[in-house]
């Protein structure tokens, strides 16, 4: 476990009361020295009359088959909190991030869960981007009756395994393929095959995909899924039905590479259309892939190329993380930033921070009204929300957000559709009702 305490400025620059996050403010904050650990003891004075820190725990992915993206949404999250805490805290208290190490399993990532509430006071949390230790973490926070905000996409985070207590303000498995499965299915192919890992997240989209495909009249083969720990795929690449035209793959990590490698190698894109989500991608350059992602189609929640939403806002998130427009590459390093999910852990924040103050929030009594400030929240496009304008739906406790298709070209993702959330809307309309549960 460690405890995030990012770096201030002279407490004489400090106003301990809310201020909205201005565009320069924030520069010369979020830039100044970047966040750093530290100890328990750091300079608490400046917020020692606003009543107390307020511990947020994070549930972070720094080991394991997720670290290449645990890496960004830790580096994100405590990019959040220097920039909240140097501008006054949240409603004038001082925010500290406790991060636990869910080491990519779920049941570690369960017991990390239960640390951070029970050992270390976490007020609320900002969750797991792994859908297993997601799942199995719900259940969980919600017997601890603590606000946990899902990263991954299995939709069931938000659907018949939600609660009151689960939130997400990204996307999820039904929000993609309703994004993305209507425009595959009309240029791509009509006849598809859905490859993945044996794991929660890949069952999700398998599940949501071919809902959609075959309501529009397509066929879904039997899907191929792959152990988590195969090093081999070309055993599960013969298997692909010959008739397919739009294989849909659902990868990450290493098995992202060997499945790109190994697919080109054998020709498949001469046959068929690779169709994917961002997630494959993730933490990844198709520049390093030597051209074995070239032509893959990608559903992106936030476009890697800064040109494809090119405002203010997403510039200067883009310096406080310190990556480049074009590639995502951090400075001064060859890592690629997991653009599409770890904008969750840096927005999450912000998230809160709004709820807590619109509610009056001082302890954990008064959580119902952080629960009912979230539900229904909008989000405008600000630099605390650098994705964009999003809507945390009151009934399911789903972001709703503009997404992207795009095409992996000359090593680059180039957007070539944008679906606006207002379009996201009417396509995924709400399932389930988490707003009526009793808290």
């Amino acid at each position: 476990m460690t405890i995030d305490k990012p770096g201030t400025k002279n407490a004489k620059s400090r106003n301990t009361k809310s201020r909205n996050l201005t565009r320069r403010s924030f520069l010369e904050t979020a830039l100044a020295g970047g966040a750093a650990y530290v100890s328990l003891a750091h300079d608490m004075s400046a917020f020692a009359q606003a009543g107390g820190s307020i511990v947020i725990g994070h549930h972070c992915e720094l080991t394991g088959g997720f670290s290449s993206w645990g890496y960004w949404h830790n580096k994100c999250a405590l990019a959040a909190v220097k920039a909240i805490n140097d501008q006054g805290g949240i409603a004038g208290r001082r925010v500290e991030l406790v991060t636990e190490d869910t080491e990519s399993n779920p049941a570690t990532g369960t017991r990390k869960l239960r640390s951070l509430v029970q050992r270390n006071n976490a007020a609320f949390i900002v969750g797991s981007v792994h859908s297993g230790v997601m799942l199995a973490s719900i259940p969980v926070a919600t017997e601890l009756k603590t606000v946990y905000f899902s990263s991954g996409e299995a939709t069931e985070a938000t659907g018949e395994k939600g609660t009151r207590y689960s939130f997400r303000t990204g996307t999820d498995t039904y929000g993609l393929a309703a994004a993305g499965a209507p425009w595959a299915f009309q240029n791509l192919g009509k006849t598809w095959t859905i490859i993945s890992p044996d794991y929660a997240w890949g069952h999700s989209h398998y599940k949501e995909h071919k809902a959609i495909i075959e309501k529009l009249g397509g066929k879904v083969h039997d899907p191929i899924f792959v152990p988590l720990d195969a090093k081999d795929l070309v055993p599960y690449l013969t298997k692909i039905p010959q008739d397919t035209e739009v294989l849909f793959s659902v990868f990450f990590g290493a098995l992202s590479v060997a499945f790109y490698t190994q697919a080109k190698s054998m020709g498949l894109e001469k046959t068929m259309k690779m169709y994917s989500v961002a997630g494959t991608i993730e933490a990844i350059a198709p520049a390093d892939l030597k051209g074995a992602a070239e032509g893959v189609y990608i559903v992106e929640n936030f476009p890697r190329m800064l040109k494809y939403k090119d405002d203010a806002f997403h510039r200067d998130y883009l310096k406080a993380i310190a990556t480049d427009d074009v590639h995502g590459r951090e400075a001064g390093s060859d890592k690629v930033n997991a653009k599409s999910h770890s904008w969750q852990s840096w927005e999450n924040l912000f998230a809160l921070k709004a709820a807590i103050e619109k509610s009056g929030w001082k302890t954990k009594k008064d959580d119902q009204g952080v629960i009912e400030a979230l539900e229904g929240l909008e989000m405008a496009n600000s630099l605390g929300h650098a994705q964009g304008s999003k809507l945390l739906r009151k009934e399911d406790h789903s972001g709703i957000i503009d997404c992207y298709i795009s095409r992996v070209e000359n090593d680059e993702l180039h957007v070539k559709k944008t679906v606006s959330r207002t379009e996201m809307a009417q396509m995924m309309p709400v399932r389930f009702d988490l707003s009526k549960q009793p808290l």
